[in-house]
Order: structure tokens, then sequence, then C-alpha cells
């Protein structure tokens, strides 16, 4: 395939067709490296939760941590029924 590059501001770039873009599995981010004299792009697959440690440490640094809600724990989820009273 043969692509024109354009004038971007003082750059120059390349646009990609969508159904490239999800035939290679590639999101809004890329990884740029330049092998050989080639410029090789590669798609960045981020983790599942990747990141949420660190956003809920910020968030309690910046808001304080949240307590338990104690009403929820000491609800009485089963009424006068017993856990063993439950069927299978």
């Amino acid at each position: 395939m043969q692509l024109n590059i354009v004038k971007i501001g003082n750059s120059k770039g390349i646009r990609i067709p969508k159904k490239i873009l999800d035939q290679c599995q590639m999101g809004d981010t890329l990884e740029l490296e330049v092998q050989d004299n080639n410029i090789v792009l590669k798609p960045i697959h981020k983790k599942p939760r990747e990141g949420w440690a660190e956003a809920i440490e910020a968030s309690n640094k910046k808001h304080g941590e949240e307590p338990l809600d104690h009403e929820w724990l000491e609800a009485d989820l089963l009424g006068d029924r017993a856990v063993e009273d439950w069927e299978w």
C-alpha cells in the first residue's frame, strides 16, 4: 500500500486507514521505533486494570480514604434465614 506524506504544522505525517489499524489492533497511541532505517509502528497493549492502584492512591491522597459502609456490612441480608437453610 502506498501512502502520501502530508504536512502537519512543522511536522509531516501519514494517514493510516482504519481497517489497517483495526487489523493490527492499534488504539489511540502507538510505539514508534526505527530499525535498520525503517519506521516500525507497534500497538501498545495495556494490561487490564493497569494504573488503577496508582489512581486509587492519588484519589486517597487528595480526598482521603473512604470508610467502609458499616450499614451494608452489618445488614441482615438473610432476614430470619441462615445460610444453612439455603437450597442449592
